[in-house]
Protein backbone atom coordinates (compact mmCIF):
# COMPACT_ATOMS: atom_id res chain seq x y z
CA UNK A 1 0.00 0.00 0.00
CA UNK A 2 1.29 3.46 -0.94
CA UNK A 3 2.29 5.88 1.79
CA UNK A 4 -0.04 8.86 2.32
CA UNK A 5 0.90 11.75 0.03
CA UNK A 6 2.35 14.75 1.85
CA UNK A 7 3.53 16.82 -1.13
CA UNK A 8 2.22 16.93 -4.71
CA UNK A 9 5.00 17.85 -7.14
CA UNK A 10 4.39 19.20 -10.63
CA UNK A 11 6.65 19.47 -13.60
CA UNK A 12 5.67 22.72 -15.34
CA UNK A 13 6.08 22.48 -19.12
CA UNK A 14 3.70 19.89 -20.52
CA UNK A 15 1.79 19.54 -17.24
CA UNK A 16 0.68 23.00 -16.08
CA UNK A 17 2.02 25.14 -18.95
CA UNK A 18 1.88 24.54 -22.68
CA UNK A 19 5.28 24.59 -24.37
CA UNK A 20 6.52 23.97 -27.88
CA UNK A 21 7.99 20.54 -28.43
CA UNK A 22 10.68 21.25 -31.02
CA UNK A 23 13.04 23.86 -32.44
CA UNK A 24 10.90 23.97 -35.59
CA UNK A 25 7.70 24.55 -33.64
CA UNK A 26 9.35 27.42 -31.78
CA UNK A 27 9.99 29.14 -35.10
CA UNK A 28 6.33 28.88 -36.03
CA UNK A 29 5.30 30.36 -32.68
CA UNK A 30 7.87 33.17 -32.97
CA UNK A 31 7.04 33.95 -36.59
CA UNK A 32 10.60 33.25 -37.75
CA UNK A 33 11.81 31.26 -40.71
CA UNK A 34 14.28 28.51 -39.72
CA UNK A 35 17.84 29.17 -40.81
CA UNK A 36 19.54 26.68 -43.08
CA UNK A 37 21.90 26.14 -40.15
CA UNK A 38 19.10 24.22 -38.43
CA UNK A 39 19.77 21.29 -40.78
CA UNK A 40 23.45 21.09 -39.85
CA UNK A 41 24.50 18.19 -37.62
CA UNK A 42 27.18 20.40 -36.09
CA UNK A 43 24.67 23.12 -35.28
CA UNK A 44 22.19 20.64 -33.76
CA UNK A 45 24.93 19.13 -31.60
CA UNK A 46 26.06 22.56 -30.41
CA UNK A 47 22.46 23.56 -29.70
CA UNK A 48 22.01 20.43 -27.56
CA UNK A 49 25.27 21.13 -25.72
CA UNK A 50 24.41 24.75 -25.02
CA UNK A 51 20.86 23.82 -24.07
CA UNK A 52 22.08 21.30 -21.50
CA UNK A 53 24.48 23.86 -20.01
CA UNK A 54 21.76 26.52 -19.95
CA UNK A 55 19.39 24.14 -18.19
CA UNK A 56 21.76 23.53 -15.27
CA UNK A 57 22.81 27.15 -14.87
CA UNK A 58 26.29 26.85 -16.34
CA UNK A 59 25.62 29.74 -18.75
CA UNK A 60 23.36 32.79 -18.60
CA UNK A 61 20.70 33.69 -21.20
CA UNK A 62 22.96 36.17 -23.01
CA UNK A 63 25.71 33.57 -23.39
CA UNK A 64 23.23 30.98 -24.63
CA UNK A 65 21.78 33.33 -27.24
CA UNK A 66 25.24 34.42 -28.36
CA UNK A 67 26.48 30.82 -28.50
CA UNK A 68 23.58 29.67 -30.65
CA UNK A 69 24.06 32.63 -32.98
CA UNK A 70 27.78 31.91 -33.32
CA UNK A 71 27.13 28.22 -33.99
CA UNK A 72 24.73 29.15 -36.79
CA UNK A 73 27.48 30.97 -38.76
CA UNK A 74 25.28 34.01 -39.24
CA UNK A 75 22.00 32.14 -39.62
CA UNK A 76 20.67 33.64 -36.40
CA UNK A 77 21.34 36.83 -34.50
CA UNK A 78 21.30 36.68 -30.68
CA UNK A 79 18.00 38.58 -30.78
CA UNK A 80 16.46 35.87 -32.95
CA UNK A 81 17.45 33.23 -30.39
CA UNK A 82 15.97 35.27 -27.56
CA UNK A 83 12.76 35.61 -29.56
CA UNK A 84 12.63 31.82 -29.94
CA UNK A 85 13.16 31.38 -26.20
CA UNK A 86 10.25 33.70 -25.44
CA UNK A 87 8.05 31.71 -27.84
CA UNK A 88 8.85 28.41 -26.10
CA UNK A 89 6.27 28.83 -23.33
CA UNK A 90 2.62 29.47 -24.07
CA UNK A 91 -0.38 29.60 -21.75
CA UNK A 92 -1.43 27.50 -18.77
CA UNK A 93 -3.56 24.48 -19.55
CA UNK A 94 -7.27 24.89 -18.93
CA UNK A 95 -8.51 24.13 -15.40
CA UNK A 96 -5.11 23.39 -13.84
CA UNK A 97 -5.72 26.37 -11.58
CA UNK A 98 -8.71 24.57 -10.08
CA UNK A 99 -6.64 21.45 -9.42
CA UNK A 100 -4.00 23.39 -7.48
CA UNK A 101 -6.58 25.49 -5.65
CA UNK A 102 -8.52 22.38 -4.60
CA UNK A 103 -5.34 20.78 -3.28
CA UNK A 104 -4.57 23.85 -1.20
CA UNK A 105 -8.15 24.02 0.06
CA UNK A 106 -7.76 20.41 1.22
CA UNK A 107 -4.56 21.29 3.07
CA UNK A 108 -2.27 19.47 0.63
CA UNK A 109 1.13 21.04 -0.03
CA UNK A 110 2.31 21.62 -3.60
CA UNK A 111 5.65 22.21 -5.33
CA UNK A 112 7.23 22.50 -8.76
CA UNK A 113 10.26 20.57 -9.99
CA UNK A 114 11.17 21.86 -13.43
CA UNK A 115 13.94 21.50 -15.97
CA UNK A 116 14.22 25.11 -17.11
CA UNK A 117 16.58 28.06 -17.48
CA UNK A 118 17.00 31.54 -16.07
CA UNK A 119 15.00 33.30 -18.78
CA UNK A 120 12.01 30.98 -18.63
CA UNK A 121 12.11 30.91 -14.83
CA UNK A 122 11.89 34.70 -14.70
CA UNK A 123 8.58 34.38 -16.54
CA UNK A 124 7.30 31.35 -14.65
CA UNK A 125 8.11 32.65 -11.15
CA UNK A 126 8.75 36.42 -11.39
CA UNK A 127 10.15 38.12 -8.32
CA UNK A 128 7.78 41.05 -8.70
CA UNK A 129 4.79 42.21 -10.71
CA UNK A 130 1.69 40.29 -11.80
CA UNK A 131 2.50 36.69 -12.77
CA UNK A 132 2.08 35.49 -16.34
CA UNK A 133 1.34 32.02 -14.97
CA UNK A 134 -0.82 32.48 -11.87
CA UNK A 135 -1.19 28.77 -11.11
CA UNK A 136 2.57 28.30 -11.15
CA UNK A 137 2.94 31.35 -8.92
CA UNK A 138 0.55 29.83 -6.37
CA UNK A 139 2.49 26.61 -5.93
CA UNK A 140 3.83 26.46 -2.40
CA UNK A 141 7.45 25.73 -3.33
CA UNK A 142 9.37 25.79 -6.58
CA UNK A 143 12.65 24.15 -7.60
CA UNK A 144 14.40 24.66 -10.93
CA UNK A 145 17.22 22.77 -12.61
CA UNK A 146 19.26 25.87 -13.44
CA UNK A 147 19.28 26.85 -9.76
CA UNK A 148 19.89 23.33 -8.43
CA UNK A 149 22.68 22.72 -10.94
CA UNK A 150 21.28 19.36 -12.05
CA UNK A 151 18.43 18.29 -14.32
CA UNK A 152 15.92 15.46 -14.51
CA UNK A 153 16.28 12.52 -14.97
CA UNK A 154 19.61 12.65 -13.10
CA UNK A 155 19.06 10.88 -9.76
CA UNK A 156 20.83 13.73 -7.97
CA UNK A 157 17.99 16.17 -8.58
CA UNK A 158 15.48 13.90 -6.84
CA UNK A 159 17.79 13.46 -3.89
CA UNK A 160 18.38 17.22 -3.68
CA UNK A 161 14.64 17.86 -3.83
CA UNK A 162 14.00 15.50 -0.91
CA UNK A 163 16.72 17.20 1.11
CA UNK A 164 15.42 20.68 0.29
CA UNK A 165 11.80 19.88 1.17
CA UNK A 166 12.45 17.50 4.04
CA UNK A 167 9.85 15.11 2.60
CA UNK A 168 10.62 11.42 2.14
CA UNK A 169 10.28 10.26 -1.45
CA UNK A 170 7.62 7.70 -0.56
CA UNK A 171 5.31 10.56 0.43
CA UNK A 172 5.78 12.55 -2.77
CA UNK A 173 3.40 12.32 -5.72
CA UNK A 174 5.09 13.60 -8.86
CA UNK A 175 3.64 14.45 -12.28
CA UNK A 176 5.80 14.88 -15.39
CA UNK A 177 5.16 14.67 -19.12
CA UNK A 178 8.36 12.73 -19.85
CA UNK A 179 8.48 9.02 -19.11
CA UNK A 180 12.22 9.05 -18.36
CA UNK A 181 11.71 11.62 -15.61
CA UNK A 182 8.89 9.60 -14.07
CA UNK A 183 10.87 6.36 -14.24
CA UNK A 184 13.79 8.03 -12.45
CA UNK A 185 11.44 9.27 -9.73
CA UNK A 186 9.94 5.79 -9.30
CA UNK A 187 13.44 4.33 -8.98
CA UNK A 188 14.05 6.82 -6.18
CA UNK A 189 10.95 5.53 -4.38
CA UNK A 190 8.61 8.38 -5.30
CA UNK A 191 5.03 7.90 -6.37
CA UNK A 192 4.86 9.28 -9.90
CA UNK A 193 2.70 9.38 -13.02
CA UNK A 194 3.18 10.42 -16.65
CA UNK A 195 0.90 13.18 -17.95
CA UNK A 196 0.05 13.31 -21.66
CA UNK A 197 0.87 16.88 -22.68
CA UNK A 198 -1.36 16.59 -25.74
CA UNK A 199 -4.44 15.74 -23.69
CA UNK A 200 -6.55 17.34 -20.97
CA UNK A 201 -3.87 17.60 -18.31
CA UNK A 202 -6.22 18.86 -15.59
CA UNK A 203 -8.50 15.83 -15.95
CA UNK A 204 -5.52 13.49 -15.90
CA UNK A 205 -4.19 15.14 -12.74
CA UNK A 206 -7.57 14.89 -11.00
CA UNK A 207 -7.90 11.25 -11.95
CA UNK A 208 -4.53 10.36 -10.49
CA UNK A 209 -5.08 12.48 -7.37
CA UNK A 210 -8.38 10.69 -6.73
CA UNK A 211 -6.79 7.29 -7.28
CA UNK A 212 -4.03 8.09 -4.78
CA UNK A 213 -6.61 9.28 -2.27
CA UNK A 214 -5.33 12.87 -2.30
CA UNK A 215 -8.52 14.35 -3.78
CA UNK A 216 -12.14 13.26 -3.64
CA UNK A 217 -14.03 12.61 -6.83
Amino acid sequence: MSAPVKLVVFDLGGVLVRIVRSWEEAHAEAGLEPSRASDSKRFRAERRRLGAAFQVGEIEPEAFCRGIAEASDGGYAPGDVERLLHAWQSTEYADVDGVVDDLHAAGVETAALSNTNALHWSLLRPESGPPMYPTVARLGRAYASHIMGVAKPDAAIYSAFEEATGVDGARLLFFDDLEANVEAALERGWQAEVIDHAGDTASQLRGHLERYGVMEG
